[in-house]
């Protein structure tokens, strides 16, 4: 069932454009917006991390002591459960929100330091700078088409790195992150791989990867990467690109029925990606097999 954020649906009530969005697992959801001349409350029963993508020199947060200004791309507001902040957008600004449910932040605690907290609190964050965040959401969360099921795994593993470091370096959890040595035992990572192999055509998560090996998801990235040399979201991309370069080379299965076999619920998509992993297109591959 998908949970319903607060704040997005403010947003929409609002002077707020809505670009895209999307959900990701029972605790996640992402959304893209641009903003101008809007004046908005929000207070809900999620966290909010509001990343600044361009633009957002003229945000100002309402505070105690006046309007506080410090907004532009790259900066961040994390805005957790419960509090309520204004906000004055008095010139543009594009802005990507991960919305997440507290039962969902604890979990992830609970599975990466298999401990159970009585409580997360994340601090409450305005304009502020983390070169980590910022790298991740502009490599991952930005560069890629949230629409097409086949990037469902990397938006998933982005995400799950994002809260581990907001746990990490903006709670009031203090625990440091546990090594992870060796990687996934032999059968483990046989039955992985087979489930993989039989699942290119769904839209999978690193939540799904995870429970086929019964790790955390954080356990089970690092470990399947010690295993393969690959995380998990590449060795997926790269079977689904093998795959269909073997369906495309030796059958005369329609490319839009091989996208979709791949993952891919976009053609155009599927051909973008086949040339910029091989070098040519799907119909250029095709012509030359024969």
């Amino acid at each position: 069932m998908t949970h319903t954020y607060a704040t997005l649906e403010r947003l929409r009530s609002q002077n707020a454009v809505l670009r895209e969005t999307v959900a990701l697992n029972s605790g996640i959801q992402l959304a893209a917006w641009y903003n101008n001349c809007d004046t908005v409350t929000v207070a809900s029963d999620h966290h909010t991390l509001s990343l600044y993508v361009a633009d957002g020199y003229e945000s100002y947060q309402k505070t105690p002591h006046g309007w506080k200004n410090g907004g532009g791309p790259d900066r961040f507001c994390l805005m957790p459960q419960e509090c309520e902040s204004t906000w004055d957008i008095r010139g543009d600004l594009s802005f990507v929100h991960l919305y997440c449910t507290d039962q969902h932040l604890k979990r992830v605690g609970e599975q990466i330091w298999d401990r159970s907290p009585a409580s997360i609190t994340l601090e409450e964050k305005s304009f502020a700078e983390d070169d980590k965040i910022t790298a991740l959401y502009r490599q991952f969360l930005l560069s890629c088409d949230w629409q097409q099921p086949a990037n469902q795994l990397t938006l998933s593993s982005a995400s799950t790195l994002l809260l581990t470091h907001l746990i990490q370096n903006y709670s009031t959890v203090q625990w440091r992150i546990p090594a992870v040595k060796g990687g996934l035992a032999p059968s483990v990572l046989r039955n992985v791989l087979a489930w993989i192999d039989a699942n290119l055509s769904q839209p999978l998560t690193l939540a799904e990867l995870a429970a086929q090996a019964a790790l955390s998801e954080y356990h089970f990235a690092r470990m399947f990467r010690q295993s393969t040399g690959l995380a998990p979201h590449q060795y997926v991309m790269q079977r689904r690109m093998d795959h269909a370069k073997q369906l495309v080379s030796h059958t005369t299965q329609p490319l839009t029925e091989i996208a979709l076999a791949c993952g891919f619920s976009s053609a155009s998509h599927f051909s973008n990606r086949f040339k910029c992993v091989l070098g040519v297109t799907p119909t250029q591959l095709r012509a030359s097999s024969q």
